[in-house]
């Protein structure tokens, strides 16, 4: 709770990730048999301009992904968004 009596909204999963797509990413692309480097290359040719330390830090869980990053990756591993979006019991 916050000094005021509220409870603060946490931007984060319960095992403290910023995202919820990082490990279903990892997963996509270890199916696909390539590297980090092959699927930021893979990303960018789907017009979505990014590197492979982006793409790392994605799937360990420490940057945030936005709806536009999505839509590439499921452009990529011919998935639907959701695919993407599903969480862990």
């Amino acid at each position: 709770m916050s000094k005021w009596g509220v409870n603060m909204f946490v931007n984060k999963t319960k095992d403290g990730r910023n995202n919820v797509c990082g490990k279903n990413v990892a997963r996509f692309r270890m199916q696909l048999n390539i590297s980090q480097r092959a699927l930021a290359d893979r990303l960018q040719l789907v017009g979505l301009d990014i590197d492979k330390n982006a793409v790392q830090r994605i799937e360990c869980g420490k940057r945030f992904v936005t709806d536009i990053e999505i839509i590439a990756f499921s452009k990529v591993f011919e998935i639907s968004p959701d695919a993407l979006l599903q969480q862990e019991e």
